[in-house]
């Protein structure tokens, strides 16, 4: 059984995990994350995660895709699964390249599709927030930061990418308010 070693394939111009008798090239490609800002009028729903990374801290409805599932189905499935709300997406709110982790987040502008929200397998609690009680002290990651202002700030229809100061997701997250 070979053990796969760090070559750069003839024709290529990068390192890549390839088999040293056979030359099977096993690529390794960025995850892509799905999620919502859920607004209900001037509040949007946040979950405070119950498991890692940063277990304890707020979010939005957000994960990995599953294969076999659209962009657009993933976020609905996250946001059942992390918040047992049923929502309808608006748009695409913002795509984020998040370079230090190998992902790439799409985040969707959303609403309630049916009332009702509580905590499910991966929240400790769920609850909407109005701007000025968002616990941005105790927010997850950058990137939820990054959306909640896309969603305040940017225009319907208009999709945000990566802030100025971070074009490459690559800093982690500081700082309180935006």
């Amino acid at each position: 059984m070979s053990r796969f070693v760090r070559r750069i394939p003839e024709g290529d111009d990068r390192e890549r995990l390839m088999c040293p008798d056979c030359g099977h090239v096993a690529y390794e490609n960025p995850k892509v994350v799905v999620g919502s800002i859920v607004a209900d009028g001037d509040t949007v729903l946040l979950c405070r995660r119950a498991i890692e990374p940063r277990s304890g801290f707020w979010t939005i409805p957000a994960g990995y895709m599953e294969m076999g599932e659209t962009v657009e189905e993933g976020a609905r499935r996250e946001a059942w699964e992390e918040a047992r709300a049923r929502i309808a997406l608006e748009g695409v709110l913002a795509v984020y390249s998040i370079a230090r982790l190998g992902q790439v987040q799409v985040i969707f502008r959303a609403r309630f599709e049916q009332p009702g929200f509580e905590a499910g397998p991966e929240s400790l609690e769920v609850r909407p927030f109005a701007w000025d009680d968002i616990p941005w002290d105790d927010l997850a990651f950058p990137s939820v930061r990054w959306a909640l202002r896309a969603w305040r700030d940017g225009a319907p229809g208009a999709v945000a990418l990566n802030p100025p100061e971070d074009p490459r997701g690559t800093r982690p997250l500081t700082g309180a308010v935006p």
